[in-house]
């Protein structure tokens, strides 16, 4: 698919923030690999949690505008599952994406990834990360992601879930999607937010930012963030946390966990920026989050 021109770009920015109701989906499966944009992956790093006793894969899930694409793992045959809505990278719903969702459902969770930009395109087939912001990333209003995310917790009540105990995770892009979910949804109880950022430009398409909305949190969130993500200076951590102590009462109760020394995307193990230690401590901080919560 060409990419779209200069032209399309700033038609598409200044559209009303409800035209993705009207949009069809140009993404339909999630396919499989890693993004190209990321080659070469690390592939002796990269986990691989196998499928058997799970019931893993593609689903379809109404949505505004048609059927959303997304990966699906959950315990084979079970029923009234916490429920684990996985937000991906600016990637896209790739194989790194999908095994941690077999990880959650190892666990005794529903997991759901859904492909979240698949109304703007496929992120999986672009080479340049700046190629990919521009023409997909950029494109994507956060109130679309929203409605794709109420649509994913109403499939999931239809399919085996408990939204009585239903958490988000996501990651980089997903990250700052977590925060924003937490805000919105009042069936959240609990998020946890992998190195999303906290402060950034305010566009047509994403008009708040966590920092923003700590007013509005309706569930306890936490942070994982990195000392030296150079995407995420210290300043805007910092600002988070000021404004987490005069939000809600969830927002006063949220957290944020900085690990020093630590790059942007430790927890993924597919890429250079991987770091084993703390990403296995995240793992198990988001876990005890959850837990401690009911989920």
């Amino acid at each position: 698919m060409p990419a779209p021109t200069a032209t399309e770009l700033e038609v598409d920015s200044l559209a009303p923030a409800n035209s993705y109701s009207r949009r069809g989906f140009l993404v339909t499966s999630v396919g499989a690999g890693f993004a190209l944009a990321v080659q070469p992956v690390m592939a002796q790093t990269a986990i691989s949690t196998p499928i058997d006793g799970l019931t893993a894969g593609e689903v379809m899930i109404p949505a505004p505008g048609g059927s959303m694409v997304a990966y699906r793992a959950q315990p084979a045959g079970a029923f009234n599952m916490p429920t684990i809505l996985v937000i991906q990278e600016i990637f896209g719903v790739h194989e790194y994406i999908k095994d941690v969702c077999r990880r959650l459902a190892r666990l005794g969770y529903l997991a759901i990834a859904p492909e979240l930009f698949a109304r703007q395109g496929d992120p999986r087939q672009y080479t340049a990360i700046p190629d990919l912001v521009s023409n997909i990333v950029a494109k994507v209003p956060d109130a679309q992601v929203m409605a794709d995310l109420d649509a994913c917790v109403d499939w999931a009540k239809g399919h085996g879930g408990d939204i009585s105990r239903l958490g988000i995770t996501g990651f980089c892009w997903g990250g700052r999607i977590t925060w924003l979910y937490s805000a919105h949804s009042p069936h959240v109880k609990a998020g946890v937010a992998w190195y999303g950022r906290l402060v950034s430009p305010v566009t047509p398409n994403n008009p708040t930012h966590p920092a923003d909305i700590t007013g509005a949190l309706k569930a306890e969130v936490l942070g994982l963030y990195g000392g030296a993500d150079q995407g995420i200076p210290p300043d805007t951590v910092e600002k988070m946390r000021t404004a987490l102590k005069t939000g809600s009462k969830p927002a006063q109760c949220s957290k944020i966990h900085v690990y020093d020394g630590a790059p942007h995307a430790f927890h993924a193990d597919y890429r250079p920026s991987y770091r084993k230690p703390e990403a296995e401590d995240g793992w198990e901080r988001m876990l005890a989050w959850f837990k401690r919560r009911g989920i």
